[in-house]
């Protein structure tokens, strides 16, 4: 048998994907814009490993992430490590172990990739590309505020063409619950038919529990809380308790800051959302796209992580899936992300070292340039559109160079002392 025939066997495990150079352009694009944004509003990059050991890693994950845990023996320490399946309670063990001395608040940065495991039958993505925030040490709504502000202005800089941010609160959720006397698997099934918003269950599922008429109006209410700024009036008469009060006291406060900010028209608010119930403490957000079924952004407060690593801080963050934004908008990004290489330079052999020369020159300046030796230049199609930026031509004479701009077939005569110092113009140049 020859092992270099191609096999129908699929070469690469399920959930996970190989990127081509036109996709991985624009998850590098993506990434790059996020980067930016994070910079602008302070916060500095931190690299966590790809690997950490189980027990450690485990205090940070709640139930469904610990599920979804990749891991195996290490035979250096005899100890389980494990892939982490996300990125903040990475940075939690970071910040309470090695930046004991930082003074607060914290932002850092990242852009990492996770790994989970799911279902065969699932068809999910078991690697995920994450690029987030995360900003510790401070308690306030102003800092929840940021994190959605900041969201927002990713996804306006990504040109996302119609997005909101869904906000909820998990301590609303938690005062309703906290005064019901049921049992575990009583809750869960309460939990299950408010993810999927299914009143009709919910309601015949309350029917069967030992609740009285104001707890079960509570509860039926949570699917209905779900629009604009008014959600906030009707669930205040809805409930009775503190904690529920309290949690909507604090969403007021950061809803007044989204206005002081002028970003409040992309804002719904969702008190019924319970994702990562076991995980957040306060305010969370998703960010959605219109068309979309996913949400491409997930963030929120989770003030009692990094006590489990040994030093306790408020913090909140947020991240982005940089593949559902690929998916969500292909077209815009086919628009944004240009190729990597801004010139292919082509020269006869008899002119290598010249070709070579200018060439460094070029490189020497900041712009990008692949060479080729050949008698006449590569034809121009889609294929060297997407590579290069520029087909710069050599003459036989090396002197004269004939510079094509793929973006629009454009050419023009012109020397190569001509060609470093205007043709590409500082739009091209990185």
């Amino acid at each position: 048998m020859n092992l270099y025939e191609p096999s129908h066997e699929p070469m690469i495990p399920k959930g996970v994907k190989d990127f081509l150079p036109t996709n991985a352009v624009k998850i590098e694009s993506l990434r790059q814009t996020l980067q930016q944004v994070f910079r602008l509003w302070g916060f500095q990059p931190v690299i966590p490993p790809s690997l950490e050991f189980l027990s450690v890693l485990e205090r940070g994950l709640g139930n469904d992430l610990r599920d979804r845990t990749l891991r195996f023996d290490d035979r250096q320490s005899g100890q389980l490590l494990a892939f982490a399946p996300d990125v903040t309670p990475q940075i939690a063990r970071i910040f309470a172990t090695r930046m004991t001395q930082a003074e607060l608040p914290q932002r850092l940065s990242y852009s990492c990739r996770v790994l989970r495991h799911t279902e065969e039958q699932a068809g999910k993505d078991r690697e995920i590309f994450q690029s987030g925030v995360e900003l510790i040490g401070d308690p306030s709504p102003r800092a929840d505020a940021e994190m959605i502000t900041m969201a927002l202005e990713c996804l306006d800089r990504l040109q996302a063409p119609e997005f909101t941010i869904d906000i909820g609160q998990v301590e609303f959720y938690r005062g309703v619950l906290e005064g019901l006397d049921l049992a575990l698997p009583q809750v869960r099934a309460i939990e299950q038919a408010l993810l999927h918003k299914d009143s009709s269950s919910l309601r015949q599922l309350l029917q069967q529990l030992p609740l009285s008429d104001g707890q079960c109006e509570e509860l039926m209410a949570l699917p209905r809380l779900f629009g604009g700024r008014e959600v906030l009036d009707q669930a205040s008469a809805v409930v009775t308790n503190e904690r529920s009060k309290q949690a909507l006291d604090d969403l007021h406060q950061v809803l007044h800051m989204l206005e002081l900010y002028q970003v409040d028209q992309h804002i719904t608010l969702d008190l019924g959302e319970l994702r990562g119930l076991d995980y957040y403490t306060g305010v969370t957000f998703q960010g959605f796209l219109t068309g979309f079924g996913q949400a491409v952004c997930l963030g929120g407060r989770y003030d009692h992580l990094t006590e489990r690593y040994g030093r306790a801080a408020a913090a909140t963050g947020f991240a982005f899936n940089l593949l559902h934004l690929l998916f969500a908008m292909p077209d815009i990004l086919g628009q944004q992300a240009q190729p990597l290489t801004d010139v292919l330079l082509c020269a006869p052999p008899c002119q290598d070292s010249a070709m070579q020369r200018l060439a460094r020159q070029l490189r020497g300046q900041g712009y990008s340039a692949c060479t080729l030796l050949t008698e006449q230049a590569p034809s121009y199609d889609n294929s060297l559109r997407r590579q290069y930026r520029y087909l710069a031509h050599m003459a036989d004479d090396g002197h004269q160079i004939n510079l094509l701009c793929l973006a629009d077939g454009s050419s023009q005569n012109l020397s190569g002392t001509e060609l470093t110092r205007q043709a590409l113009g500082d739009t091209a140049k990185r």
